[in-house]
């Protein structure tokens, strides 16, 4: 699809508006914490969610609110306060490849994490985003856990695009006035933010030559993200919406 800058740039704008609205969360994971108003489980619950990000939509919120469920519908609470025991209830739980041992690590790491900052936003600090995520994940390492659960929080400096945390990060940084974002940390400005780049996405941008790169890695995020960029450079990822959306509901 051969479109010039300014076509290119109204194009994208027509779509981000068409799906960065209230209508969106209804369909979509990041529903699960705006079932919160507390800072820390909106965190909790939107971490959560994004790390169970991958497979179909609705499965995906389903596990979420299941998990939620079993923490009372009182993630931080749970998280600070859980006994031996209350971690019983995540017995049965999967979402493809996470199960309980993974549940029970995140907790476990996240109330370690609380018991030194008030907010995640702390533990992903850095100069910028992917440090800020190899910062979140080194800290939860320290927490025991099997090898197994490692997968789960991405490594950029392996190359990772890191898409669902990513995809964490533009929950809570970006803010306007359609209010999907939550907007909530002030660590990074929106124009640090990376796109979350999943095949969908990465599908739309490599048909509207956006990405040239095949393989959908840190350095494709890197690619995708400068010419977003180009196109609006204090809020790039706001076109999430727009290649997201072409790729899911439109099937570009």
């Amino acid at each position: 699809m051969n479109l010039s800058f300014d076509d290119l740039k109204n194009f994208l704008e027509e779509k981000t508006d068409l799906y960065n609205r209230q209508d969106f969360i209804k369909d979509d994971p990041i529903q699960i914490p705006h079932s919160f108003s507390l800072k820390q489980d909106i965190e909790i619950s939107g971490l959560l969610a994004a790390t169970l990000a991958w497979g179909k939509r609705i499965i995906i919120i389903n596990s979420s609110r299941k998990l939620m469920q079993l923490m009372d519908n009182q993630p931080y609470d749970f998280v600070m306060n859980h006994s031996y025991n209350d971690l019983k209830v995540f017995k049965n739980f999967k979402h493809r490849t996470y199960n309980s041992n993974d549940v029970i690590f995140f907790i476990k790491g996240l109330k370690s994490i609380y018991h030194e900052y008030n907010s995640l936003e702390n533990a992903f600090a850095g100069n910028e985003p992917y440090v800020g995520i190899i910062n979140f994940r080194t800290k939860m390492m320290q927490t025991a856990h099997e090898y197994r659960s490692e997968k789960h929080i991405s490594n950029p400096a392996k190359g990772s695009a890191a898409k669902r945390l990513n995809m964490f990060l533009r929950w809570m940084v970006r803010k306007d006035k359609s209010n999907v974002d939550f907007g909530i940390w002030n660590n990074y400005k929106p124009s640090q933010l990376y796109i979350p780049l999943d095949v969908h996405s990465g599908r739309v941008a490599r048909e509207l030559g956006l990405l040239k790169r095949k393989q959908n890695d840190k350095k494709a995020v890197e690619e995708l993200t400068a010419k977003l960029r180009v196109f609006d450079s204090n809020d790039p990822i706001k076109y999430d919406y727009a290649l997201f959306g072409l790729g899911v509901f439109e099937n570009f």
